[in-house]
């Protein structure tokens, strides 16, 4: 499975964007797929992860209530939408796939392959 993330850039406080990351492959529906970020001298953060169906999700606390986690297993694709973004938010955004679908992970080592991320960043 090959991942291209998509959709980052140069966003004032308060702003919105919609990430993108396209799927390779006729397994992408089988997938658990993540977000996570990592911005300059920290750690890989989780972000949000959404299961194979998309009938379940879960969030960072830190973007909880901020940011939605979607897919389109139609289209192989999965999606971030970031509402009411915040300096702390700027980092290179990576998605992740999960080939064990019976686990969402919040961890970033259970993940088999990953994206090149996109950057965000947030101006104040």
């Amino acid at each position: 499975v090959q991942l291209q993330a998509s959709g980052g850039g140069l966003v004032q406080a308060g702003g919105s964007l919609r990430l993108s990351c396209a799927a390779s492959g006729r397994t992408f529906s089988t997938y658990v797929m993540g977000w996570f970020r990592q911005a300059p001298g920290k750690e890989r953060e989780f972000v949000a992860v959404i299961s194979w169906s998309g009938s379940f999700t879960s969030y960072g606390d830190s973007v909880k209530g901020r940011f939605t986690i979607s897919r389109d297993n139609a289209k192989n694709t999965v999606y971030l939408q970031m509402n009411s973004l915040k300096p702390e938010d700027t980092a290179a955004y990576y998605c992740a796939a999960d080939k064990d679908a019976a686990y969402s992970s919040h961890y970033y080592s259970d993940y088999d392959y990953w994206g090149q991320g996109t950057l965000v960043t947030v101006s104040s």
